[in-house]
């Protein structure tokens, strides 16, 4: 990168730690450091929330899911306004009366401590982890496009969100994730009119390559449950894991807690379920139209280039030139048919179109099959070697093409992103560490100033955490994906506890408790046995649906159990 786009960069975010830091100095007590003193309005909680769930991975895994697949996993968030609007109704007015630090108080006041000690470990297991991914993710692809150590990227974001998160709690996590979330989604906007301005046809005949090649196909209502991403898993089981995230996940519940009353809460999460998805589709839309830029102009053969340097320099270096000349002529003929393609389309050609298309789709084929067989090199040279290069798409097209100054913006776009969703989940690591956990089994009788130190502490400790967790992690199938099946295992269980909580009043807590270890114990059995079966049964489920039945077995099994108690 450029001198300007490391003044942007580091510009950028270092305006942002010490905008937290001084807003949010000053001596704290336990309910300003927590539930920063309930002075958030609903557009601050409506912007927190929504930079919370908007990771880095988003914006690094998201348009290359949209480059390689299109724009179907939109569908995702087609059930999440049906979400908030029930934990508007149902979730946050129970809180409120009870004046709750953490979701998981409300449980002991139903049922039992044991319950709410299980209920903040699923909880602390599965966002421990998490926090972890949160700051790898980013971490691991931008050491590989700046040529930075792996340990010490991970180490900077870590540190820098520690600094802050720990110095301001809740309060400096919302007011930093204002300013975060204008550059995220600044940065982002302002690629997109780039790319579209970078693509050599106009608008409209984009709109045509990307839709013969299937990328703008938005709805799939064919029922398959081994499909991740369709409408009905959207309006259905990705419906179970929104009500657990942001019902009873800490890290958002605290978001919404710090509001200044309850109608500002209700605002700020209803705000999200609706500019959730319109920002969703910008970012799948940015990534479809560096897909069609990508056909007039030559893409790399593997984005992520560290791995293609090391083939140049391996024993297979003449069978990879081979198949980067083979690439180099499947792309010319391609450019040239899609250019015919689009003349047919003006002159309403519609068999010549036809024609056209499938000989794209022909020649899209073969351009796989050429980097299957480079990411096949790519193993024999080095066989712990990463091959799946979906989330190096974007940034590589960013560091290749746009100009100097935007390169660094949207590298702090995704620093930015990391940041902001890391702070809350160590913000809401401390808070459930402190409250559930050291004040209510540990240490009852603390003064004020005790349990601010503690939050404090398990702050800074399990973002040291996320750092070691990080530092040895390894890349999933996806990083967006490796999120959402993380939240899966455990989402499931711990709303199914809740919702036993809110509707089932005859249910007691030795009931549920019983039914949430079962229950997890399912999950842990389908996830591992998925497409393999057991005792002659088989089954291939999307992760998304392991939230339903988390979530549907607990209250099952809550039922049973306590009928057979009577």
């Amino acid at each position: 990168m450029s001198l300007i786009d490391w003044i942007v960069l580091f510009g950028t975010l270092g305006s942002i730690a010490a905008y937290g830091i001084y807003m949010t100095r000053g001596k704290k007590n336990l309910d300003s450091y927590l539930r920063g003193g309930n002075t958030m309005n609903w557009w601050t909680i409506g912007l927190s929330i929504m930079a919370t769930q908007a990771s880095a991975i988003t914006f690094l895994s998201t348009p290359g899911q949209a480059y390689e697949s299109g724009m179907g996993f939109i569908q995702f968030y087609f059930g999440l306004p049906l979400a908030m609007i029930i934990i508007s109704v149902f979730f946050i007015p129970i809180y409120y009366k009870l004046k709750v630090y953490t979701a998981y108080e409300f449980l002991e006041n139903r049922f039992d401590l044991k319950t709410r000690t299980l209920a903040a470990l699923l909880f602390i297991v599965q966002r421990g982890l998490a926090a972890g991914i949160t700051i790898y993710a980013p971490a691991i692809i931008l050491s590989t496009l700046l040529g930075w150590n792996l340990t010490w990227t991970v180490i900077f974001i870590g540190v820098v969100v520690i600094i802050y998160t720990v110095s301001g709690g809740t309060k400096a996590v919302s007011i930093t994730q204002k300013q975060q979330m204008a550059v995220m989604m600044g940065g982002m906007i302002l690629a997109g009119i780039i790319v579209i301005q970078l693509i050599p046809v106009s608008l409209t005949e984009a709109l045509h390559v990307a839709g013969k090649m299937e990328k703008l196909n938005i709805v799939t209502f064919e029922f398959d449950p081994s499909d991740r991403y369709n409408v009905w898993s959207g309006m259905t089981a990705a419906v179970f894991l929104f009500l657990s995230y942001f019902g009873a996940d800490q890290s958002q519940v605290q978001r919404y807690l710090s509001g200044q009353s309850l109608s500002q809460s209700r605002m700020g999460l209803i705000m999200n379920g609706f500019l959730k998805i319109p920002m969703q589709f910008i970012i799948l839309f940015i990534g479809v139209m560096v897909f069609v830029f990508y056909q007039f102009y030559q893409p790399p053969v593997i984005f992520n280039q560290v791995q293609t340097e090391k083939l140049e320099d391996s024993p297979y270096s003449e069978e990879y030139q081979v198949l980067k000349d083979n690439y180099t002529r499947n792309f010319e003929t391609s450019k040239s048919s899609y250019m015919e393609m689009l003349a047919a389309i003006e002159k309403e050609d519609e068999a010549k179109e036809r024609e056209l298309q499938q000989q794209l789709q022909t020649l899209k084929v073969e351009q796989n099959q050429i980097r299957d067989d480079v990411k096949e090199l790519i193993v024999k040279n080095d066989p712990v070697a990463e091959t799946r290069d979906t989330d190096y798409v974007f940034m590589r097209f960013v560091m290749d093409h746009l100009p100097k100054g935007i390169i660094g913006l949207l590298f702090a776009v995704i620093f930015s992103a990391a940041m902001s969703s890391s702070a809350s989940e160590l913000n809401s690591l401390g808070s459930t560490t402190t409250i559930d956990l050291y004040k209510r089994s540990m240490k009852k009788d603390g003064t004020d100033n005790h349990y601010v130190f503690s939050s404090k502490f398990f702050t800074a400790f399990w973002g040291a955490g996320a750092i070691l967790f990080a530092i040895y992690a390894s890349l999933f199938e996806n990083l967006i994906q490796a999120v959402n099946l993380l939240g899966s295992l455990f989402y499931g269980t711990i709303l199914g506890i809740f919702l036993v909580g809110f509707l089932m009043k005859w249910v007691k807590g030795q009931a549920v408790f019983i039914s949430a270890l079962m229950s997890q114990a399912l999950i842990l059995l389908i996830h591992f046995r998925n497409g393999e079966g057991l005792f002659g049964i088989e089954w291939e489920i999307g992760f998304l649906w392991y939230n339903a039945i988390g979530c549907l077995s607990v209250m099952l099994f809550s039922t049973i159990i306590q009928f057979l108690k009577k």
